[in-house]
């Protein structure tokens, strides 16, 4: 099992509901990490920020988007997660993505709809986490409004070893990011990433960022900081959790549930 993993927070702006520039621009920015990391993870929807023109921005599987990461994801040998407009079937939905250099693609649709903003009257819910295997590490996929729902979140005997959120999470409510961020972190006893925006959307809303990696014990590993564009990198350690685990084996006494 690799000991170590790299990971890289790309933390940008978005340019408001135009697929094509975000796909050029995330591109540069992938290719100077590369190299340098093993996953590269992007914002929610970050190829047309938090839109509900969803008629007009979707795409299919078929491309382009999809198609491009995965060039990305094997001209600069590392994987790629983030999340975009997607159509499938008359119905669209706020979809994760994770792909390797190998071409594998694991896909998550967004639980939560975030009401606030109309997302539910536009998107359809997912209903299926999904756990990702990479490097010999165990990797959850999350976006957004998920992050408010420890339920859904919750590490049942250990099945994941790093969360992963990809958001669009206004400056308004930062204090909830962050604190939400470290206490999924110590209640699953797993590493936790989480990967915002910057920027003014073309709503109006601010984005300051505060990407962040905290460790199973809830400590800050890496900060990206507030209103810039940064990209950075992290690396977390198979050692330091499979210790606590063993040292402070909380999990085994959880309780069990199921989810409706």
């Amino acid at each position: 099992m690799a000991d170590n993993l790299r990971i890289s927070m790309v933390q940008s702006h978005i340019i408001w509901e135009d697929r094509d520039e975000n796909l050029g621009y995330y591109g540069e920015l992938l290719r100077r990490v590369s190299g340098k990391t093993d996953i590269a993870i992007l914002p929610e929807t970050f190829t047309t920020g938090f839109s509900m023109e969803v008629e007009k921005l979707a795409d299919t599987m078929d491309g382009p988007t999809i198609p491009t990461i995965k060039g990305w994801a094997k001209k600069y040998k590392l994987a790629v997660a983030g999340s975009f407009i997607a159509k499938e079937d008359g119905k669209y939905f706020n979809r994760a993505f994770f792909i390797t250099p190998e071409g594998e693609t694991y896909l998550y649709d967004k639980r939560h709809l975030f009401r606030m903003a109309g997302e539910d009257r536009h998107f359809t819910a997912g209903d299926t986490r999904t756990i990702v295997r990479y490097k010999d590490w165990n990797i959850c996929l999350q976006v957004c409004y998920d992050l408010r729902f420890p339920v859904w979140s919750r590490n049942v005997n250990n099945e994941y070893d790093l969360l992963i959120y990809v958001a669009n999470w206004p400056e308004a409510r930062k204090k909830v990011w962050k604190t939400l961020l470290q206490a999924r972190a110590m209640e699953n006893m797993a590493y936790v990433c989480g990967v915002n925006r910057v920027g003014i959307d073309g709503k109006g809303f601010v984005y300051r960022g505060d990407s962040m990696v905290f460790s199973p014990k809830g400590k800050k590993m890496a900060d990206a900081g507030k209103r810039e564009e940064v990209t950075r990198t992290c690396t977390l350690t198979r050692t330091e959790l499979d210790d606590l685990r063993a040292k402070f084996p909380a999990w085994k006494d959880a309780d069990t549930f199921s989810i409706q």
